[in-house]
């Protein structure tokens, strides 16, 4: 016979799972609470140190004061009391009548982020993230695009053009507090340098530089093995690690290569924990260095990056107004203009950076140790005959773009104005193929080789943009006209780096970054094919290497830069890569942003120092 539950037991019961609600609640909040206490203990010890300090300055002041030394010459920030150069642009900003700090400026990455570690990270994106929390001795004015001292106040090159002494300003600060001197720049170089860290790329630049040692606390001396045109940039543009914090892994190196997170600098911003952040984090979040040893401290409290890889919901997040910057794509920017929710809430841009980048298809000429068909120079001559870069510029793009012709922009004296985009030209493309062996064996409408092997090959590329898929899909009718075979692979990011890592792809489309004047190493010099350089297609041309290196130690701009068009001659007759075009930017930012303004590097949204606010009325987030 069944009992039933009376009363007393559905008391009994009930006050049973009561009694775990009120346990598991108990556990929740003691875990909270030991969370607060582990962040409040970690601050009263960075406190501590900063207290420590202050008070060690404050001897070092007074003993000054006794020796009768002139503070005014001393001063950290500008030798003169002045506002350093670097800052007067954020320190302007300041002045305007509705300046506030606060508010968090959010915005979103269409990839996931494999690594914020130095070197271990490979894109745009994470070097986007490390230049709040990096800082260099030297950075360029956005609109005269002329050098001015950021960690260094002062600079002098020998007349040979080897040494370049930097005097570092008094009072820097990582953001754990400690000192930055000029020990942690010497580390830095060091650290790059060391074989067993996974640096291959910096190596190759930092190679040109013999030495760097301490002269002082604040003097360091860079020493150049050999003349380099970029060197002012390559010295002064080193992103300065501290040495207490990196130098641990020197023992062992395999942790730092294996490294997800480990971002320490001197930077106004900082991760809350310079050691914990993971992929799984969906995005990054940056904080205000409260120790930022600049004269203009950032408005905004925290950065936020959200990993959004689809382009539509990056759309409805922007008018949701959950992120404040979205990068239009082309078959909408119109729309979007004349959309009057988005025209209320958003200005929009549109320019053609003087340093904007490149998309390409990078042909890769050796797979597992084996040639692939396009290490033949015909056939990759062929493939950009075949492929109408222009309609993929209309069409695609709807204008708001051009053909790349090389490696360098058309505006840039890099360029040889004589030499221009290879149009579409089908019967030119079948032509050199056929040169190169192949014909359609079998009346298949299929290109084959010598062997009767199918003209076919896989195509990577990021599955996360639209307009690339898109692209893609255009080239695969494109080719198919032709008799060739592509086979579309959308890749995640993350998988993407690996491939290229292993240079295990048939064909990869991508782009490059640019800048003012463009150095070809690392992307087409020989030498950066082995230990994960950037020469993922395994392209190899003994005269471009020396054209490369001539151009390189060539100091006078007036010669080096016919080397540069030389080299420009061999790649547009190599085609290494298939340059597909250079787009512009079309950006749309929430009107809250104040002093948005284009410079000659493109938009100062988020450029360092920051120059950048929200007015306190309008601020959509509170601490």
């Amino acid at each position: 016979m069944q009992r039933r539950l009376n009363g007393r037991d559905v008391l009994y019961f009930g006050g049973l799972a009561l009694v775990l609600i009120t346990i598991v609640l108990v556990m929740y909040m003691i875990d909270r609470q030991w969370q607060k206490m582990s962040r409040m203990e970690q601050l009263m010890r960075e406190q501590a140190g900063d207290i420590r300090e202050i008070t060690g300055q404050v001897r070092s002041l007074d003993q000054r004061i006794q020796q009768g030394v002139n503070l005014a010459q001393q001063s950290g920030s500008s030798q003169q009391g002045q506002m350093p150069t670097a800052f007067e642009r954020a320190y302007a900003v300041t002045q305007q009548p509705d300046y506030s700090q606060g508010d968090w400026l959010v915005q979103a990455f269409g990839v996931n982020l494999k690594s914020l570690t130095p070197f271990i990270s490979q894109d745009v994106y994470s070097s986007q993230v490390q230049s709040y929390i990096l800082e260099t001795l030297l950075i360029r004015n956005p609109d005269t695009l002329e050098w001015q001292g950021l960690l260094a106040h002062d600079w002098s090159v020998s007349e040979d053009g080897l040494t370049f002494i930097f005097k570092l300003r008094e009072g820097l600060q990582f953001s754990d507090g400690l000192p930055l001197t000029a020990e942690d720049v010497v580390f830095t170089f060091e650290f790059i340098m060391t074989e067993a860290i996974q640096a291959p790329r910096e190596r190759a630049y930092y190679a040109k530089i013999e030495s760097v040692e301490a002269l002082d606390p604040l003097t360091v001396k860079f020493q150049f093995a050999e003349p380099y045109f970029n060197a002012l940039s390559l010295a002064g543009g080193m992103e300065i690690m501290p040495k207490h914090f990196y130098r641990p892994y020197l023992e062992d190196p395999n942790s730092f290569n294996q490294s997800k997170g480990l971002l320490l600098g001197s930077g106004p911003y900082r991760l809350e924990d310079p050691k914990g952040w993971a992929p799984d984090k969906g995005g990054v979040e940056l904080r205000r260095n409260p120790r930022y040893w600049g004269p203009v401290e950032p408005a905004f409290d925290r950065l936020i990056w959200r990993v959004i890889e689809n382009d539509s919901a990056r759309l409805t997040t922007f008018r949701n107004g959950e992120i404040d910057t979205y990068g239009s794509r082309p078959r909408e920017y119109q729309q979007l203009i004349d959309d009057e929710q988005i025209g209320d809430k958003a200005q929009h841009w549109e320019y053609m950076s003087p340093v904007a980048g490149y998309s390409y298809i990078g042909w890769n000429q050796l797979r597992n140790d084996e040639p692939t068909r396009f290490e033949n120079t015909e056939v990759r001559q062929a493939m950009t005959y075949l492929i109408d870069r222009q309609r993929i510029v209309d069409e695609i793009y709807l204008g708001y773009a051009e053909v790349a012709v090389s490696p360098f922009s058309a505006s840039s004296k890099q360029h040889d104005p004589a030499t221009t985009a290879r149009n579409y030209d089908q019967a030119m493309g079948i032509e050199l193929l056929s040169k190169a062996g192949y014909a359609d064996r079998d009346g298949d409408g299929i290109l084959e080789d010598s062997d009767g092997k199918s003209f076919e090959f896989e195509l990577v590329y990021f599955q996360g943009n639209e307009d690339t898929g898109r692209m893609v899909l255009f080239l695969k009718d494109m080719l198919a006209r032709a008799g060739i075979l592509l086979q579309p692979k959308p890749t995640e990011w993350s998988v993407m780096l690996d491939l290229m890592k292993k240079r295990d792809f048939d064909a990869i489309t991508l782009g490059w970054s640019s800048g003012l004047e463009t150095d070809l190493y690392q992307m087409f010099h020989s030498s950066q094919i082995a230990g994960g350089g950037n020469n993922f297609i395994n392209y190899s041309n003994p005269e471009l290497d020396r054209l490369i290196e001539e151009a390189r130690a060539t100091v006078d701009e007036k010669k080096r830069m016919p080397l540069w068009r030389q080299a420009e001659a061999h790649l547009f007759n190599d085609q290494p890569y298939t340059f597909l075009r250079r787009s512009k930017s079309l950006v749309f930012i929430d009107r809250r942003l104040r002093n948005v303004v284009n410079t000659k590097v493109g938009l100062n949204l988020g450029q360092v120092p920051l120059e950048n606010y929200v007015p306190i009325v309008e601020q959509r987030y509170t601490q």
